[in-house]
């Protein structure tokens, strides 16, 4: 769907850098009228000119706001490149120095750019290994934040009622004792990943035939679920139409899929000349959790709100900005 971790997405970003260099070249300056608020006391990046970039996906796109929005309440003139296409054409922005940070994900850098097959299971754990390997491609990984954007298995409240689902093992279990009642709504992509369905069967032992299994485009898979076309169905765990459709998410209990949790990433001597620059976003990351994320993206998603306004009124509500005076 939006969230592309593999290699069809990396040859869309090298498409994109080799012919148009689209997101590389273009940007605006951030015009929000925003003063400190909890976080940018003092302007520390007063008279830095910063350019903040993020992939094109709905939470990519918030997060390059928060983080745009948060630089510039500190005082930074902000060149805003977000919505660059592919991982690999956002990741070369800041390799590069183009961009200077952005939001990235532990599991991404890890088995999309640094080229692992098997994620560490503990995140802190997860994050050091990337942090460690990536500072050889001049690249800084700031602390991150509990939001883990992840696959999942979901249902609809009332498959949840019926089956009495709560993890995966459950779902397993479930497989073996009623086979009948396992039906799969996935993504071609996922169906074929080791990181996806095959490997998920595998860890987890279940029992499901292909002819239990249907194939669909990512958006399609939340709203056949909602209906209980299947009774499962592929999610991302920060996705907005979770708690738009209620749907109830399955707990990864043996820690199959991969982390994919947030940090900001700097190119190094970015940082090196700012270092401010981790300290303002500190505590936002923090704060950012699956739950945040969901309401957020929804705003988007669902309600169809722009990804701009939905980041600074975030970033006002919690009082880490405030709305400039004048």
């Amino acid at each position: 769907m939006k969230y592309p971790r593999t290699a069809v997405a990396a040859l869309a970003g090298v498409l994109v850098i080799g012919a148009a260099g689209c997101g590389l070249t273009s940007g605006s300056p951030l015009v929000d009228n925003v003063e400190p608020g909890t976080v940018g006391r003092g302007e520390p990046l007063k008279g830095a000119k910063l350019t903040v970039a993020s992939k094109e996906f709905t939470e990519q796109l918030v997060l390059g706001a928060i983080m745009g929005i948060a630089f510039k309440a500190a005082g930074a003139d902000v060149l805003d490149r977000t919505g660059i296409q592919g991982s690999i054409g956002a990741r070369e922005a800041v390799k590069s120095g183009t961009a200077d940070a952005m939001y990235e994900y532990t599991g991404t850098g890890w088995i999309t750019y640094l080229g692992h097959t098997k994620p560490i299971v503990d995140p802190h754990e997860q994050w050091v290994a990337v942090r460690d390997a990536d500072r050889r491609n001049g690249i800084t990984w700031g602390t991150p934040g509990p939001l883990n954007n992840t696959y999942a298995l979901a249902l609809n409240r009332k498959n949840e009622k019926k089956y009495r689902t709560k993890t995966l093992s459950d779902v397993a279990a479930l497989s073996k004792k009623n086979p009948g009642a396992v039906t799969l709504c996935v993504e071609g992509e996922f169906a074929a990943r080791e990181d996806g369905l095959n490997g998920l069967k595998r860890a987890y032992g279940m029992n499901i035939p292909n002819s239990r299994i249907t194939k669909m485009a990512g958006g399609i898979v939340y709203t056949q679920t909602a209906k209980g076309a299947c009774v499962f169905g592929e999610v991302f765990t920060t996705d907005g139409r979770i708690k738009a459709l209620h749907l109830a998410v399955m707990k990864d209990d043996k820690h199959f899929f991969p982390n994919y949790n947030v940090a900001p990433v700097f190119h190094t001597k970015a940082l090196e000349e700012h270092p401010q620059m981790e300290r303002v976003l500190a505590p936002i990351t923090k704060k950012l959790t699956n739950a945040v994320a969901r309401e957020l993206n929804a705003k988007v998603d669902v309600d169809g709100e722009d990804p701009h306004d939905v980041a600074r009124n975030w970033l006002e509500e919690e009082g880490f900005v405030k709305k400039g005076g004048g």
